[in-house]
C-alpha cells in the first residue's frame, strides 16, 4: 500500500542525469592534461555554480572570456552545448519515477540549476513532464543547501517535514533537508533508492 500523502522530491544532476562538465569538454579538448587544466581553471564547477545561484549567462560569459580570451570559443560552448554535460540518464532512476507516478505519488524536483540552462535542458527531456513542480535555484536566486529553498519547496508542494521524501547526491543538501524534518537520503544508485522508497511505503 503506497502513501500518496507523501511527495517525493528529486535532485536532477547526478540523480536523474549523469552530470559532469567533462562530458562536453572531452569532446572539444583532445589533450588530457589540457582538459584537466581547463576544467580546474576556466569552466569550473565553482564558476558554473554562479548560474545556479541566479547570475545570468550574459554576465558570466563575457567576464570569463575577458579573463581567458584564448579560451573564448570553449567558454561559449559551455552555454551553447550545455545539454551535452548531462546527456545520459542515471541507470534505473527514470523507471522509478514512472513507477511512482503510476502509484499516484506526487513528484517534485529541487535542483541547483541555472534558469537559462535549465530551460533548454528541460525542453529535450520528457521525464520533466511528470513532475508537478520543479524548484530551480537559478529562478529563485537561492541554491541548496540554503534553508530558504527548502522552505520554498514546502510552500509550493503544500507539504513539510516527514511528508517530503528527498533524494540528492550531495550530503550537505541532504543534511539541510533532514534539519527541516524531511525524510532525506543520499543518492547512490537506483537500487538503493528503490529500497529506500519501499521502506518509506512509497512503492
Amino acid at each position: 500500500m503506497t502513501d500518496s500523502s507523501k511527495a517525493v522530491v528529486f535532485d536532477v544532476g547526478r540523480v536523474l542525469f549523469h552530470w559532469q562538465l567533462r562530458n562536453l569538454f572531452e569532446k572539444l579538448i583532445d589533450d588530457e592534461s589540457e582538459l584537466d587544466w581547463f576544467l580546474a581553471n576556466v569552466v569550473t564547477e565553482d564558476w558554473h555554480f554562479q548560474h545556479d545561484r541566479g547570475v545570468p549567462l550574459a554576465e558570466m560569459l563575457p567576464a570569463r572570456i575577458a579573463q581567458f580570451p584564448d579560451q573564448a570559443l570553449l567558454i561559449a560552448a559551455y552555454a551553447a552545448r550545455f545539454n551535452e554535460t548531462a546527456a545520459e540518464e542515471v541507470e534505473g532512476v527514470h523507471a522509478l519515477v514512472y513507477r511512482l507516478q503510476t502509484c499516484g505519488i506526487p513528484l517534485f524536483c529541487l535542483t541547483n540549476f541555472g534558469v537559462e540552462l535549465f530551460d533548454q535542458f528541460r525542453s529535450v527531456h520528457p521525464i520533466f513532464t511528470v513532475f508537478e513542480d520543479i524548484i530551480v535555484s537559478g529562478a529563485e536566486k537561492i541554491a541548496k543547501p540554503d534553508p530558504r529553498i527548502y522552505q520554498i519547496t514546502e510552500t509550493r508542494s503544500g507539504r513539510a517535514g516527514g511528508d517530503l521524501f528527498f533524494t540528492d547526491d550531495n550530503p550537505a543538501n541532504v543534511e539541510a533537508a533532514r534539519s527541516r524534518g524531511w525524510e532525506a537520503h543520499i543518492f547512490t544508485d537506483a537500487d538503493a533508492l528503490e529500497a529506500q522508497l519501499n521502506s518509506a511505503g512509497l512503492l
